[in-house]
């Protein structure tokens, strides 16, 4: 009989760099490449990842970022930050979830959820009353998680990704206590 192995979500550690830079940018590429030109997911892939990109966030001191892995795979990650916060949300105390993917093989496994939670008690220890996130409003999926988990539409925003801007959806919510 095989058991499945439990899933341990950790914060990345500068060590991650490689294996982060790797799975960020497939994951990107599996969720957008299809919708978008392959110069524009060029020039955005050079942009946003790669292991130099990935060592200086995870050394940032306004940066968390979460990894999920089963034994050795890394199966889905969520990056937080401090950052501007965009027209729509609570100013007080509010930290963007900037990232968060998960793997294809592990969809409709409960990991988006235990990730997600991971996420909220990281904001509690961050002292952030809101989380706030933008989704490109063509991924019908990921917002239909972000709503069944409690966010809810307060806005757009523009997202440049290479020459095309692209409008993603601002939704917020309170950190569940």
């Amino acid at each position: 009989m095989t058991t499945a192995m439990s899933l341990v979500i950790r914060r990345g550690l500068p060590a991650d760099a490689a294996a982060l830079a790797a799975f960020a940018e497939r994951t990107f590429v599996e969720t957008f490449a299809a919708y978008n030109t392959a110069e524009n997911m060029r020039v955005y892939l050079a942009q946003a990842f790669g292991e130099d990109h990935q060592a200086r966030d995870l050394a940032d001191a306004d940066t968390t970022i979460l990894l999920a892995t089963r034994g050795e795979t890394l199966v889905a990650y969520a990056q937080m930050q401090r950052s501007a916060v965009p027209d729509g949300v609570d100013t007080r105390s509010a930290i963007e979830l900037k990232r968060f993917y998960v793997d294809r093989s592990a969809h409709g496994r409960g990991v988006a959820a235990e990730l997600m939670a991971a996420v909220f008690a990281t904001a509690r220890s961050h002292d952030a009353e809101h989380v706030w996130l933008g989704v490109w409003e063509h991924n019908p999926r990921a917002i239909a998680f972000y709503r069944r988990t409690g966010f809810i539409d307060v806005g757009t925003k523009c997202f440049p990704l290479g020459d095309d801007l692209q409008i993603d959806r601002i939704m917020c919510m309170a950190v569940p206590r």
